[in-house]
């Protein structure tokens, strides 16, 4: 055979791998969509349970608290169960706390429902990753992850669409309704599409010390960010954040001395591409989410939009992610990661630009233009970053390493939200021109703090691996 043989052999995927990506990402679908759908439903839930949105937006940081707790259980769970078992059990607790959802009948239940639909959640991401890692088993990581993220794409495009076309027709209940089809469907596909496994020989009991730890820590650092975008830097805020550090720092003491397997593996980050890597994951989990609050408010602060054009207006970056992420995976296989990421950052940081100068009357064509551009540029991050993080490790690690990046990247885009809104918050209270010029000049700074981010992120992707050293390794 042969070298362009062997290559193009190479570079396709296997069919089985192939199907297995598929029914694992359609199984995510409701959970992507539905995280976004809610977003733009908080005032009409507010009103028809006649709440007060303080109250209400615990219905998105709820969810958020308890998928971050979630998480650290995965990768047990994986080794304990079997990845098919815990995707299948994660699929139908999602299913129920949806139905429970839709019916809940005060603001509560509603939270309490949508803690359920949370664990669920919060399984299926790194289950779902480990399973589909596992399956490569280190062959063409770019291509299978390039699958994976198409959620990450799409969803956040047709998410708002969908959400204001419910919301202008129907009840806020059809958000969760419409989750209950979608997930009937994932259940029998998983059922009867996935291959049957063993659970893994290298099962160990469950780390009840080290989640007692990790969990609180996480849910008490995303309560303090989230508590910084509604209360300022309050006492509870900072106690919220302290006892989230002081939890990190009992639970790194604890897992390096340990004789158990913790439910992180810290020996992981001995790996400096692992270690690398989960630092670009939390600064580009910041660049991205970050934007993704500016954004949609921006439009319906700023330009007057409704939920459904300002989801409309929003398209242009997810379909630049869209065009990018298909190449992306292969060229990573075959370039490897530091020119992929120092490329895109910079596209990135030019696609952002634009919105760091943007007022109500700038041509609505350019801005979507720059969001084009900004959307090509992001969706050539996660795919080689994520790649990287798992060569050189052994199949037995990457449950461990799929939980520790699945960390990484939801408490760097709370962070990124948390800050960015914290900045428009206090330019908002500051000027004394006239509202909407305070308005637009507030998002122009929190437009450059982003920008700031994307420009950090070029630091530690100057240090990411040549592609002849990754095969190295």
């Amino acid at each position: 055979m042969s070298d362009n043989a062997a290559q193009a052999a190479g570079d396709k995927l296997d069919p089985r791998l192939l199907k297995t990506s598929l029914i694992l990402v359609f199984g995510m679908l409701a959970p992507a969509l539905n995280l976004t759908m809610v977003n733009i439903a908080i005032h009409s839930i507010a009103g028809d349970l006649h709440s007060s949105l303080s109250v209400v937006q615990w219905v998105i940081t709820g969810f958020a608290l308890i998928m971050g707790i979630a998480v650290p259980f995965s990768g047990w769970a994986f080794n304990r169960f079997g990845g098919k078992r815990v995707y299948l059990f994660s699929l139908a607790l999602f299913l129920v706390g949806s139905v429970f959802s839709a019916l809940a009948w005060n603001v509560e239940t509603l939270i309490a429902f949508r803690l359920i639909q949370g664990v669920g959640a919060g399984l299926l991401m790194p289950t779902m990753q480990t399973m589909i890692v596992q399956s490569a088993d280190g062959r063409n990581l770019g291509q299978v992850l390039s699958i994976v993220s198409v959620i990450a794409v799409i969803c956040p495009i047709l998410g708002p669409v969908f959400g204001g076309l419910i919301l202008n027709s129907l009840s806020w209940r059809w958000i969760f309704y419409v989750n209950i089809p979608l997930t009937l469907i994932a259940l029998p596909l998983v059922w009867w599409g996935l291959p049957a496994e063993k659970p893994s020989p290298h099962r160990h009991p469950i780390d009840m010390i080290g989640i007692l730890l990790l969990s609180p820590a996480f849910a008490a650092l995303l309560y303090g960010i989230s508590g910084v975008r509604s209360q300022g830097v309050s006492g509870a805020v900072l106690i919220s954040l302290t006892a989230g550090l002081l939890l990190i720092m009992a639970f790194i003491a604890y897992a390096l001395r340990t004789k158990k397997t913790p439910v992180i593996d810290l020996r992981l980050f001995k790996s400096r591409n692992f270690s690398i890597s989960n630092l670009l994951l939390f600064i580009s989990g910041i660049v991205t989410n970050g934007a993704m609050l500016l954004l949609p408010l921006y439009y319906q602060q700023v330009r007057g939009a409704s939920d459904l054009l300002t989801g409309l207006w929003l398209i242009p970056q997810g379909v630049g992610m869209l065009l990018t992420r298909g190449a992306i995976g292969k060229l990573s296989d075959r370039i490897g990661a530091r020119p992929i990421v120092l490329v895109s950052l910079a596209v990135t940081f030019i696609g952002t630009l634009p919105f760091a100068f943007a007022a109500s009357e700038t041509n609505a064509v350019l801005l979507g233009a720059a969001l084009f551009i900004r959307g090509a540029g992001l969706g050539g991050l996660a795919i080689p970053i994520m790649a990287t993080a798992y060569i050189g490790l052994t199949k037995a690690q990457i449950p461990d390493a799929s939980t520790a990046t699945r960390i990484l990247q939801t408490i760097g885009g709370a962070f990124g939200s948390a800050i960015l809104a914290t900045v428009l918050q206090h330019q908002l209270s500051l000027s004394a021109v006239s509202p909407l010029q305070t308005v637009s000049n507030a998002y122009n700074v929190a437009f450059w703090w982003s920008i700031g981010f994307t420009a950090l992120a070029m630091i530690p992707a100057f240090l990411l691996p040549r592609l002849e050293k990754a095969k190295s390794l």
